[in-house]
């Protein structure tokens, strides 16, 4: 399962403690809470937030949009990966102060801070994909004692920061699609020299556990079931990883391999330090849905009945929310094994049940009905008719609640399609916050429908990234051609001629939630997004949130992005009430940060990428400008 083979890089580092005014990782801190003490900022003068200086992450019209990316801040030095570069600027100015140039590949999402020790500076980690490199976080200058000349080829590549934990450089791995292929192996290394610690084995092998839910061989040379989003949590008492863990490929067919498949769609918790196995928790048995698991768990503790309970949330694509003992793995709550539909693919495996929490429940819609369908009245009569005519053309969808599957369709053959909700929307990587003091969890949700069904794959067509070639027998497709992503959406044209689009299911198309973590009870709901095609009285429709995630402060605030409605806002984080937003001239789809500057003053940064025209989202009709910005809020001197 896990190998150790390296131990000099396991001791612990001299632990320099973060500053209350910085923002040292991806989540801010290992438990990945993004909750910041920071509230000089608070619900009070909120409003009177005013930018307080921008930088642009590229040349308006240059280059690819890396998009997403958070920077992390240390001692008012603020380090931000920019695709083919990694900066550190001022954090109360913007100012740049030093600038290294990224070859053989692109830096995106994040970098990783090593606070060093008595005889190492500290350090800067990023990842072009195929390798590690290390740079001194004062001058950016490569340490070239790290691996070979400061990089460190990983074999299989992860296209992300490392997870810094004492002297321990975690990575997941970004593998193909395809069936058999690369490991999506975690592994580890000495933050120090490079050298590898451990390597957990994703899909067990012979004699691990839970080598026994792959069934005829369906093991051998698997891909996917890897770790791809570029943070992990971890519990820094008793050493504790926990590792999000993808579905194993192929995505959407697994005639070739039956059983429950894990670590597919689980979460796993190792040792940090030897990557030795301490439980798991499998969130999806066989996954026939690309359901992963997309963030690492947020953890808190929680009290019942008098008792603190060490817990952790996770949450995914299904809009399932697990809240479980991060000791044992255990639901706090309960999960009950639940009877769920069987399709009709030749050859496949269907897991007879799958685990739905008992609390906390609903949120968000799961079940589908025709009385879910917009009408005029939810946006206007052309979208409306539009849907129908969608509902209509497959002869009306199947759906039997969470999991439904879908069903084979043969060329000339009768259509029966199904719709999935929530769309493999749910939560996606931009994960979860949490306030430590309160025991209140907070997350975005995306809301609406996949349809669609499955065939026998045809030769020469595209179904999808990185699956050409594959030797898959079937795979996911629509009346729209092959592939995975048809959505029950649907386009009119408005007044002046402009083509809208818009989701076929019944507004809020998006939310953000409050969850007590004591109860498992929501506190709070409240609607996440504007339509801004539609007429004034129905733009509250809550909009797709995919990207992004929310952080919380001691001020008493949730500040989020994530929506494609180039609005950057802020909640009050007792009661769901949007009590701030900021207009943008890109989507802020990257999840937010604040710290406090050399000046005493605290900040709220975030990245707005890619869409120039303000007046429209993404999904609206709005066209690419490959921009990129960081913007940086404070209130007025």
């Amino acid at each position: 399962m896990s190998v150790p083979l390296v131990t000099s890089g396991a001791t612990p580092a001299a632990h320099a403690q973060s500053d209350a005014g910085d923002w040292p990782r991806y989540a801010r801190d290992l438990a990945g809470t993004r909750y910041s003490p920071l509230k000089q900022i608070n619900t009070r003068n909120v409003t009177k937030l005013e930018q307080a200086w921008s930088f642009r992450v590229r040349p308006e019209g240059g280059g690819a949009i890396v998009g997403s990316a958070t920077p992390i801040v240390v001692g008012n030095l603020l380090y931000l990966p920019l695709g083919n570069a990694v900066v550190a600027l001022e954090g109360d100015t913007g100012k740049e102060v030093w600038r290294h140039p990224v070859k053989g590949g692109l830096a995106r999402r994040a970098v990783s801070y090593w606070p060093g020790d008595k005889a190492h500076a500290p350090r800067i980690y990023y990842s072009n994909g195929p390798s590690l490199f290390a740079l001194d976080a004062k001058t950016g200058q490569p340490v070239t004692s790290f691996g070979k000349d400061g990089a460190l080829a990983l074999g299989v590549p992860y296209n992300s920061p490392p997870t810094v934990y004492r002297n321990v450089l975690i990575v997941g791995a970004n593998t193909a699609e395809m069936p058999v292929g690369q490991p999506g192996n975690s592994r580890a290394y000495d933050a120090i020299t490079g050298a590898k610690i451990w390597e957990f084995n994703s899909v067990p092998q012979p004699g691990e556990v839970g080598h026994e839910s792959w069934l005829d061989d369906g093991w051998k040379g698997r891909s996917g079931t890897n770790v791809w989003v570029w943070y992990m949590t971890l519990d820094d008492k008793t050493g504790t990883l926990y590792m999000p863990v993808g579905g194993p490929s192929a995505n959407y067919y697994g005639g070739d391999r039956p059983g429950n498949n894990l670590f597919g769609n689980s979460l796993v918790a190792v040792d940090a330090l030897t990557g030795k196995y301490r439980w798991h928790f499998q969130t999806i048995h066989h996954d026939l849905w690309d359901s992963d698991l997309p963030a690492p768990p947020v953890l808190l503790d929680v009290k019942m009945g008098g008792k603190t309970i060490p817990a952790l949330a996770e949450t995914g694509k299904p809009g399932l929310m697990y809240i479980l003992d991060r000791t044992t793995g255990k639901p706090v709550f309960g999960v009950e094994e639940k009877p769920v539909a069987k399709g009709d693919v030749p050859g496949e495996w269907y897991a007879p049940t799958q685990p739905i929490p008992v609390k906390p429940r609903d949120l968000v819609r799961n079940h589908w009905t025709p009385d879910d369908v917009v009408t005029a009245a939810d946006t206007n009569e052309a979208h409306a008719a539009a849907c129908q005519a969608v509902l209509a053309q497959y002869g009306g969808f199947y759906n039997s609640g969470p999991f439904t599957p879908f069903f084979l369709h043969e060329e000339g053959g009768p259509v029966k399609a199904s719709i999935n909700l929530p769309n493999n929307g749910g939560s996606n990587w931009g994960g979860s916050a949490a306030d430590p003091t309160s025991g209140l969890i907070y997350i975005n949700m995306s809301e609406g429908g996949s349809i669609g069904f499955v065939e026998k794959r045809k030769d020469g067509a595209d179904y999808g990234r990185g699956t050409a070639g594959s030797g898959q027998l079937y795979d996911r497709a629509s009346l729209s051609g092959p592939g995975a992503y048809s959505l029950f959406n649907a386009s009119y044209k408005d007044a002046t001629g402009k083509s809208i689009t818009l989701p076929c299911i019944r507004p809020p198309w998006g939310r953000l939630i409050a969850v007590d973590g004591h109860s498992g009870e929501i506190k709070w709901a409240t609607r996440l997004g504007v339509s801004d095609s539609l007429e004034d009285g129905k733009k509250e429709t809550g909009r797709g949130n995919s990207f992004g995630g929310p952080i919380v402060t001691a001020g008493g605030l949730v500040f989020i992005g994530a929506t494609d409605d180039h609005r950057f806002r802020a909640f009050d984080a007792k009661t769901g009430k949007e009590v701030w937003t900021a207009m943008l001239d890109y989507n802020a789809q990257s999840v937010p940060i604040t710290y406090r500057g050399r000046d005493g003053r605290q900040y709220v940064a975030v990245v707005a990428a890619g869409w120039s025209d303000a007046a429209g989202a993404r999904s609206e009709g709005g066209k690419p400008a490959n921009n990129e910005a960081l913007i940086v809020f404070a209130l007025p001197k």
